[in-house]
């Protein structure tokens, strides 16, 4: 059998099957034509054959279905070359005999014969012994690799203190130079040094938003005030400087200047919006972070003709702690990516919204509102304009520009033996302003998996560790990188783990995950807590499947990658208070946060129980029967559900919890763990989540249905929006623009329909994976 290496030595894009691979990495494999057309058994386990199954009602009669009504299925029934190749490599049981009977010129006598014979026999058997223990006894002995996961795990977070994280972020702290270039290098020398068999460090040329060089400011045509973005007047401020005003602006915003009157819409809702009289020209909203994605606000303002809005933070939803009186802060209305390779930036020339926006400080969100005073806690009242009170004309000046920068990624991989191009990924940030520790326990990681190899232990599949560039600007480092790379991906990536930012605060553990790791998420964090920090005061496992921030959007909510997260925070737990990570604050450091690192230390040994699992249990820890329930949850107690909808929700979680049940047989049993039926097994596994990706969402609402928002009901954010729809055309009075025909027409009828097709597809998907036990068994 003959095999070569596929490799891209530029360190570009991927093409075909490989990730980056080099000389000193094999992430795939190529196998020759011929030896994939050898019949026999081992080429009917690599084909997943549909078949009739009464028992687990998977049939389906009539027509084919459309393949436009479902998502397409990738059942992905390659053989790992690790499980043909097994059979073919060194076998100690096996001897090789070989004999050739020699000629001779005369007679000798017999038993001369059989005295020589015997004795060349002893001879061999001998030197047979000698080379045998010679071959198998290494010159020097290795460390033993843990007898089992257990023992693995236990060592593996023996390896993370908080004192070696301390030390990796003082390190990281203490570069000369800040730029996201330098700690990149830094990155990747450290990477290198630390034992990963190959990084890559990349650039993306990108269009960003910055600061201009005069501040944003609002005046007040009445008193003629001019005021900053934080509240200070502008003629009190110190000497303009550019850098300080990294978190007191919108990137991506319009530029320019606009007078209009302010209209108080609250929190932008439908429900805000009908409320407010919008009889005017250019008005200009003063809207409320939290409930609902601000991209979505926007683009309800944007058709209903408002020109800007102007963003704050109600100080009844402030975290504890946070002070948003006199501090402004920033958002990006960027939705992923590189703008300028945008299709939304060139169709509107060179811009994503035509709203001028700018964040500003409670204090002046109080004084433009002529609201009432608020207080805090239980008695707090929010803000919010006082009836029959005339509202204030102001003029809105926003100077932001935009300049082509370099962003760098930087990318190493921990190879796999038996599944090498299957991916777990791990990835975090490097934001000069926003890293926090993120790098130290990136760092940690890579330090204590790598120093289990070195005692023996190889992952069965390739972890893939990635510090992302350009992230507070909307992710764009790891759009970039996951669209090149999207065609191996959407085949490879198993899971996503993201240490986006691991310590936000120190109130509540929060994990969230897809629906396919909740049981995951919930293990390791139950387990974990059982030594928590406050000493015996310990909160119980706090797991939901809500959208997350950050760069783990693009592989969630593109390529549907089952994701996780695990983070300490310091927010409040109400719906209100929901998105208000939109808002970019200037980061506490670390050691403000967490001086002893003990909750970076929690955070590292929960992240680093999740890569063992995802990159060594021979049969992936999905659950199938979490995302059936899932579904079935966010369908009850909706009265517009069909009895259909509801009929095919409840045979989705049939056929999952057989499947599930099915699954756990080589999860348990060695001998039950035939490679290419694992191979496909785990593919199943993993495209479950992919049957539940959405062609059109509103914006800043994930395509991928199995995230939901925040809310005191579980619902498909789909269906929440499309109740709002009508109401929304209703109040509309603009031209409709880009979003208006996504909006207007994504009837609840039509939200449930997609999500009927979505569970039809999964469904499908698991009667496929039933087929290989039923094809395994025969």
């Amino acid at each position: 059998m003959a095999y070569r290496k596929v490799c891209d030595s530029q360190g570009g894009p991927m093409v075909g099957e490989v990730l980056h691979c080099s000389a000193a990495l094999d992430l795939d494999w190529d196998l020759d034509k011929e030896e994939l057309q050898e019949p026999g058994a081992s080429r009917e386990r690599m084909q997943m054959q549909h078949v009739e199954r009464q028992r687990s009602g998977c049939s389906e009669p009539g027509p084919r279905a459309d393949p436009e009504l479902m998502e397409p299925i990738q059942p992905s029934v390659s053989v790992s070359p690790h499980g043909r190749f097994e059979r073919l490599q060194e076998d100690p049981n096996y001897i090789s005999h070989f004999t050739r009977a020699p000629g001779h010129k005369g007679q000798r006598p017999l038993h001369c014969f059989l005295l020589r014979y015997f004795l060349a026999g002893v001879g061999l058997f001998v030197l047979g012994l000698v080379i045998g223990w010679l071959t198998h006894t290494p010159i020097v002995k290795p460390s033993n690799p843990p007898s089992d996961n257990s023992d693995l795990l236990e060592d593996l977070l023996k390896g993370i203190t908080a004192d070696k994280i301390d030390a990796l972020q003082r390190s990281f702290s203490s570069q000369s130079d800040d730029s996201e270039e330098a700690r990149a290098r830094y990155l990747y020398r450290q990477w290198v040094g630390l034992g990963l068999t190959d990084v890559r460090l990349s650039n993306h040329s990108v269009l960003l938003s910055l600061p201009g060089s005069k501040p944003s400011t609002i005046t007040d045509r009445s008193s003629h005030q001019c005021f900053l973005a934080n509240g200070v007047p502008c003629d009190q401020r110190v000497p303009y400087d550019v850098s300080k005003q990294q978190f007191s602006y919108a990137a991506y915003s319009a530029v320019g200047s606009l007078q209009g009157e302010l209209v108080d819409v609250q929190y932008g809702s439908v429900d805000d919006l009908r409320r407010a009289r919008l009889n005017l020209t250019n008005p200009i909203a003063v809207v409320k972070l939290g409930q609902a994605p601000l991209l979505y606000k926007l683009s309800l303002l944007s058709e209903l003709g408002f020109g800007g809005a102007l963003l704050y933070i109600d100080p009844c939803d402030a975290p504890p702690g946070r002070h948003t009186w006199h501090q402004a802060f920033r958002v990006t209305l960027n939705p992923g990516g590189n703008p300028a390779n945008a299709e939304v930036w060139r169709e509107a020339g060179g811009r994503l919204t035509s709203l001028l926006v700018q964040p500003i400080s409670t204090v002046l969100a109080k004084m433009l509102l002529s609201s009432p005073s608020a207080g805090q806690g239980d008695s707090c009242v929010p803000l919010a304009m006082p009836p029959n009170t005339e509202r204030k004309k102001i003029t809105l000046t926003i100077g932001n520009q935009l300049s082509y920068k370099k962003i760098y990624n930087v990318v190493g991989y921990l190879k796999g033996r038996r599944n090498p191009d299957r991916y777990v990924l791990v990835g975090s940030r490097h934001d000069s302003d926003q890293g926090g520790g993120a790098s130290a326990i990136m760092n940690q990681l890579i330090a204590a998996l790598t120093e289990q190899t070195k005692r023996g232990w190889v992952p069965d599949r390739t972890t893939v560790f990635c510090s992302w560039g350009g992230s507070a600007l909307g992710n764009i480092g790891s759009f970039e990188w996951g669209k090149d790379n999207s065609v191996v991906l959407k085949s490879s990536a198993v899971a996503y783990i993201s240490l986006n930012s691991p310590v936000r605060g120190t109130e509540t553990l929060r994990a969230t995950a897809s629906p396919t790791l909740l049981q995951l998420t919930t293990d390791i964090q139950r387990r974990q807590l059982l030594s928590c920090i406050r000493g015996g005061n310990c909160p119980g496992p706090n797991v939901s499947s809500l959208q997350l921030p950050g760069d783990v959007n693009f592989f969630a909510n593109q390529l549907a990658v089952p994701t996780v997260e695990f983070a300490f925070e310091q927010t409040k737990a109400e719906e209100a208070t929901s998105f208000l990570s939109e808002a970019q604050f200037s980061a506490e450091s670390p050691q403000t946060l967490d001086p002893l690192f003990k909750f970076h230390e929690t955070i590292a040994k929960m992240t680093a129980e999740a890569i063992l699992r995802l990159v060594n249990d021979p049969v992936l820890p999905f659950y199938p029967l979490d995302i059936a329930l899932d579904v079935q949850n966010k369908l009850k107690d909706n009265g517009a559900v069909s009895q259909a909808l509801l009929t095919s929700a409840s045979s989705l979680r049939d056929h999952a919890a057989f499947f599930q049940s099915e699954s756990m047989r080589p999860a348990n049993d060695p001998k039950e763990r035939d490679p290419a039926h694992l191979r496909m097994l785990n593919d199943v596994l993993r495209d479950l989540e992919k049957s539940f990706i959405l062609t059109h969402t509103p914006p800043g609402v994930y395509r991928n249905l199995l995230y939901s928002l925040p809310g005191k009901t579980p619902q498909f954010s789909v269906l929440r929006f499309s109740e709002e729809v009508v109401l929304h055309c209703n109040v509309s009075t603009s031209k409709a623009k880009r979003n208006s025909a996504v909006l207007c027409h994504s009837t609840v009828n039509q939200s449930l329909s997609v999500i009927l097709r979505a569970i039809r597809s999964a469904e499908r998907l698991l009667c496929f994976g039933l087929d290989l036990f039923e094809n395994d068994q025969k």
